[in-house]
């Protein structure tokens, strides 16, 4: 049998919108505060000295709607280990594998996006389509040249987070690959 399509997810703008002022939540999100060690740090050294918990949005159709396409799914996001502790539970999710990237936010000599090299060789050769927001052509054209298998690239809207047209294009994608 062969191994599933690995879904490289990002939280930030796909899984959990976000826009600039005014704040309006999209529709059929729900408001959670969670408090994780990584905000309150970057909020503390930012001189805040009681920081709030960080306010995510989140779609609770995701959960299951993720689990039911046919996909290996890995957070592919900063929130790293904080992404099993507070968003699974709260999208229905169990604990899943995550990129431990060896730096963050890093320049990139060929202008790619600093997760671009690492989800290459996180996917070890195997098929994976990559979720985020921040995706550009370069990134896309990157890895259609180094890497062996199909892969996808499917960048989303910050302020709108997965929609339906998404989940089908993903669920697309996955079948072309297996037949």
């Amino acid at each position: 049998m062969t191994a599933r399509p690995l879904l490289m997810l990002d939280v930030d703008g796909p899984l959990a919108p976000y826009v600039g002022s005014p704040y309006r939540r999209p529709e059929g999100y729900l408001t959670h505060r969670v408090d994780s060690r990584t905000w309150r740090e970057r909020q503390r050294a930012a001189g805040v000295r009681n920081p709030k918990p960080l306010r995510v949005w989140l779609h609770p159709g995701h959960g299951p709607a993720l689990l039911a396409l046919p996909y290996e799914l890995v957070w592919a996001t900063t929130w790293k280990d904080e992404a099993n502790e507070h968003l699974a539970p709260l999208l229905g999710l169990p604990e899943l594998p995550y990129v431990d990237w060896p730096s963050m936010h890093q320049g990139d000599p060929d202008g790619l996006h600093w997760k671009t090299r690492h989800l290459v060789a996180q996917a070890a050769g195997r098929p994976f389509a990559w979720v985020d927001d921040e995706i550009e052509p370069r990134d896309t054209e990157w890895i259609a040249a180094h890497h062996p298998a199909p892969a996808l690239t499917l960048t989303v809207d910050h302020r709108y987070g997965l929609r339906p047209a998404d989940f089908a294009a993903l669920t697309y994608w996955a079948g072309r690959i297996e037949s």
